[in-house]
Parts: C-alpha cells; structure tokens; sequence
C-alpha cells in the first residue's frame, strides 16, 4: 500500500565476471553496489524513503500534506519491525563510500484486494535517487527482491503504482505484472489513485 518513486527506464545485465548467484551484489564499473540490509539499517531506510519521495513527488502536495504524510510513512520503528518480526526484507544500493541511493523492500502483502492469500508476496518499496536513475540499478534491486520473494513460493506477488507513473508501470510490465486494480492512496488530505500491479504465480 506505498507508491514507488522508480522512474528507472532501462536497465543491463551485469557485465562483470561475477558467479551467478552473487549477480544482485555485483557493482558495475564498481562504483555502486547492492547489499542485504540488516536492522541497524533502519535509520537509513526512513531517511532514504523520505528523500526520494520528496525529490520525486514533494512538488504535487503542499507542505502541510507533506509534513503529515512524512511524519508517519516511514518511521525508524516501522522498518525494524518488518526487518526484525514481521517477514520484510530490504536491500540498500550504495556509492563506494557506502553513501545510500536507493533501496528494495518486500515482505507480506497487505495491498487492498479481494484476491490477496496468504503467503503471497509483495514489493512495498522501490526507490531511487534521480541520480542513480537510468543506470540499471532499478533492475538489479528489483532482481534481488523478486528473488527472495519467489523463493517462498506465493501465489501471487503485488505492486501498489502512482496511476500517473507511466515509467514505473512500463517497468513493472516487463517483469511480468499487470494492472488488477485501484485505490486511494492518501497523502496528507490528497488521496491519489494507486494502480495495483499483480503477477500471478500459481
């Protein structure tokens, strides 16, 4: 039930000489680099939600909407609770200084549908600093979170999209997903319409 600030277009494969399986870890040029977060994580987490949400959508809202929205959305405690009780995972994509630009969060799907079960999964959060956009990150947090995901076996996995984020849609439809849905996604009192994006697995 969180919208996704990803405007990532494209993205490649990794290039370097790196085993399968570390493929989500490997860093292109190595400049960047994509690594499991832990909970002593949670801190960046909140402040890396709040800064790619308001680079990328602080302008639609004012700044009583956002304040409000902010002060609740992405709270310390929230992510330590899904990190540490609740079955989320996270993965921080960071510069060569261990800088934060952008991160995956995934776990238990809550979105509101009928057709949710349980076990299914779901793809929270994907977001990017613009200047980490259009490189192929977006795609290599996106690989790793859809693995973890697929290794629980769900039946469906779900996405909550912005109906107004084109790109974000265009991406997701690559992997496999497709529109089953809609609600309101409240930010302060604006209520936006949030697409639900569905990949049935079983």
């Amino acid at each position: 039930m969180r919208r996704h600030p990803l405007l990532t277009r494209s993205w490649r494969k990794c290039t370097s000489k790196c085993a399968p399986s570390a493929k989500t870890e490997c860093a292109v040029s190595g400049l960047l680099n994509i690594r499991r977060a832990v909970s002593a994580d949670a801190p960046t987490l909140s402040k890396l939600s709040a800064d790619t949400f308001v680079e990328t959508f602080g302008h639609l809202y004012s700044a009583k909407d956002l304040e409000d929205y902010l002060a609740h959305a992405y709270t310390e405690s929230s992510y330590l609770d899904g990190l540490n009780e609740l079955g989320f995972a996270a993965w921080l994509l960071e510069d060569a200084e261990g800088t934060p630009l952008g991160f995956a969060y995934a776990g238990p799907a809550d979105i509101p549908h009928d057709d949710v079960q349980p076990g299914d999964m779901q793809l929270v959060r994907l977001y990017l600093m613009k200047s980490a956009q259009s490189g192929g990150w977006g795609g290599r947090l996106m690989d790793a979170a859809m693995d973890w995901m697929s290794a629980s076996a769900p039946r469906s996995m779900w996405i909550g999209v912005w109906s107004e984020n084109l790109g974000a849609q265009r991406f997701y439809a690559r992997y496999g997903f497709s529109q089953a849905g809609t609600y309101l996604y409240p930010v302060g009192e604006t209520n936006d319409i949030e697409f639900i994006y569905r990949k049935v697995i079983s």
